[in-house]
């Protein structure tokens, strides 16, 4: 029987520090939704990747999952250390990718998705960063001239892309989060004639 009481505390311990980590993922507090690594560790403790892993396994009941982004590196690492954790940002978003109803229920028009999938392989195709003009020249030939302009600003305001002082694309939080870049350009490549 005794050690009953201190499996109940565990499991409270683990209760309580999830529902802290869905105060910090899901609430915005920044310019930037979800929370860094540091900050996790700070509010949840040095056993935030276990939480982490919890609310996983409760969210993936939801169609959820935590998504860890590093934003200083191009490729993910596999084994990523203590200090790459502090960096990283994590993001609750949607498991796997979207049917067709799920797609209608974001409020974007096919063409829209259409320039985003355009924007983003392009970008991805230029190593990760183009000038905007380029981009532009090549929107213009898939969309209306008037929508290029229009959907770039939604393009930016959403945080699928990002733009320097210089004029520089390149990618946002937002598709280091939600898009699957190799899944999204193994697609275009099959859909190539």
């Amino acid at each position: 029987m005794a050690g009953r009481p201190r499996r109940l505390r565990r499991k409270t311990y683990y209760a309580m520090r999830m529902k802290r980590a869905v105060q910090l993922l899901f609430y915005k507090r920044h310019r930037e939704p979800g929370a860094k690594g540091w900050e996790l560790r700070r509010r949840l403790g040095s056993d935030y990747m276990k939480v982490l892993d919890l609310l996983n396994d409760y969210l993936d009941k939801l169609g959820l999952t935590v998504k860890t982004v590093f934003e200083e590196e191009a490729n993910p690492p596999e084994n990523p250390s203590l200090e790459q954790l502090d960096k990283a940002r994590f993001y609750v978003t949607l498991k796997g990718s979207e049917g067709s109803q799920e797609t209608k229920l974001i409020g974007w028009r096919i063409d829209d998705l259409a320039g985003l999938a355009v924007t983003l392989s392009f970008i991805i195709s230029k190593g990760g960063k183009t000038p905007r003009k380029d981009l532009e020249t090549l929107l213009r030939t898939k969309l209306p001239g008037w929508r290029v302009d229009l959907n770039l600003h939604r393009y930016l305001r959403a945080g699928y892309i990002v733009e320097d002082e210089n004029g520089q694309l390149y990618l946002g939080w937002r598709t280091r989060a939600e898009v699957d870049q190799k899944k999204l350009v193994d697609l275009l490549l099959e859909a190539e004639p």
